[in-house]
């Protein structure tokens, strides 16, 4: 027996994403983006209302950086998702959120998080009133505290969180479930 719930948002897991943006007088700013995940090996998209700071910053400065939030950052990627930067202009600091300027894009990468996606914005297109906005990946940066001994991101190290957009929480990934082009090898 399966339940019908219409056309939801419902993947899982559905990253926490943390776009970093700078404004028309280089103030930064943050905001949580509900909906966005890869759209080919160097490129990303990010789905997000037009009212927002962010969105005028990436129109304005055609470039973005997107951390990705673990559980150690999880009160500080919610309060930057929360709040708006056009009503609080404090905003960052009151994330506890640590800036600086990416060296590829006019973009801040946010420190605290350990994965960071530097973006170029290549396309925009406006759908009522939310923006899609495709971008080139043209740098990843990590923390080297997440790294393997082999220089890999080790997901234990990482921590990553997930939304659960049906129950509204945060949700832990952790662990390896199997591995990737062998597993499926026992069925052939």
């Amino acid at each position: 027996m399966r339940k019908n719930f219409g056309p939801k948002p419902f993947i899982y897991p559905q990253p926490v994403l943390i776009a970093a943006t700078y404004g028309e007088d280089g103030t930064p700013d943050a905001m949580n983006i509900a909906y966005g995940g890869i759209i080919n090996s160097n490129r990303l998209q990010i789905n997000i209302g037009v009212r927002h700071k962010t969105s005028d910053n990436i129109k304005l400065r055609k470039a973005f950086t997107i951390g990705i939030a673990d559980e150690e950052h999880l009160i500080s990627a919610d309060y930057v998702g929360i709040v708006s930067g056009h009503d609080e202009t404090n905003k960052i600091e009151k994330s506890g959120f640590q800036l600086v300027k990416s060296e590829f894009v006019d973009a801040p990468i946010i420190e605290n998080l350990p994965i960071s996606l530097e973006c170029k914005v290549e396309e925009i297109n406006q759908y009522d009133q939310t923006l899609r906005i495709a971008a080139e990946i043209v740098n990843v940066s990590v923390d080297e505290k997440i790294l393997d001994e082999n220089g890999n991101i080790s997901p234990e190290k990482l921590n990553v969180i997930s939304y659960d957009p049906c129950n509204h929480f945060y949700l832990k990934v952790t662990g390896k479930a199997g591995t990737a082009f062998k597993d499926g090898e026992t069925l052939k």
